[in-house]
């Protein structure tokens, strides 16, 4: 399922027939226990809930009663980390990436670069929209995406399960070719912008740099993704 629902039944419904849903959102100020029951829905389904100003609902809705509510379908479902193959060698975790059309290049070089699974936030990121499906151009049909809550314990969690963890960073202290990428891998990439957050950076073990030439600093995250992604392969090969 993809779009919007507008109105609390349809949104409703399709949380109880497992429909996939990128977020439920809920115009802020508005309650009851019908909201509450909906909040509920959500939390059992592990479908994250936004309250945000009655326009936006509005504007998403176009026009159509959404009484509060609207719902924002995925393009496809989401896994779950246990899902994973138990050998996998390369995990990739976005902090942050919010362009769909990055978030959907970065799954197309991921796949074809041989990673197991693309690893995003619940908040502050993109999700499985059209867009994004679009402009991965098929790869999320083969390529496993998982939804995370907390970013650095998403990075401890694995790296008591071996991983060695791979910040991109323009301040890292190796460059890309350099690094040894010890296996499994997971590589973590910056959103646009603001790259790593500080707090994520604490958590790598190794961070890596794309060196430059010329006054600007940083690539664009689904470039800068598929150069570190196929040194990685290219080390394996």
């Amino acid at each position: 399922m993809s779009g919007v629902l507008s109105g609390f039944h349809p949104v409703r419904e399709a949380l109880r027939a497992g429909r996939p849903l990128e977020r439920v959102l809920i115009a802020k100020g508005a309650g009851g226990p019908r909201l509450q029951e909906l909040i509920e829905l959500c939390r059992q389904r592990d479908v994250p809930v936004r309250f945000e100003p009655r326009e936006s609902l509005d504007r998403l809705s176009r026009g159509a009663v959404h009484q509060g509510v609207v719902a924002l379908g995925a393009a496809h479902r989401y896994r779950e980390l246990e899902d994973l193959p138990a050998d996998a060698q390369l995990l990739l975790l976005l902090d942050g990436v919010e362009d769909p059309h990055n978030l959907g290049a970065i799954i197309r070089t991921a796949h074809a670069a041989g990673a197991s699974a693309v690893l995003i936030p619940e908040r502050r990121a993109a999700g499985l929209t059209e867009t994004v499906a679009k402009a991965a151009a098929g790869a999320l049909e083969y390529l496993p995406v998982v939804r995370v809550g907390n970013v650095s314990q998403t990075i401890e969690r694995q790296k008591k399960a071996g991983y060695w963890i791979y910040g991109l960073d323009e301040r890292g202290g190796e460059t890309f070719d350099q690094a040894a990428f010890n296996r499994p891998t997971l590589l973590v990439l910056g959103g646009e912008g603001h790259g790593l957050h500080e707090q994520v950076r604490k958590h790598c073990d190794v961070l890596v740099r794309i060196p430059m030439s010329g006054p600007v600093s940083s690539l664009n995250v689904s470039v800068a993704a598929g150069i570190v992604l196929f040194e990685w392969k290219r080390r394996r090969l």
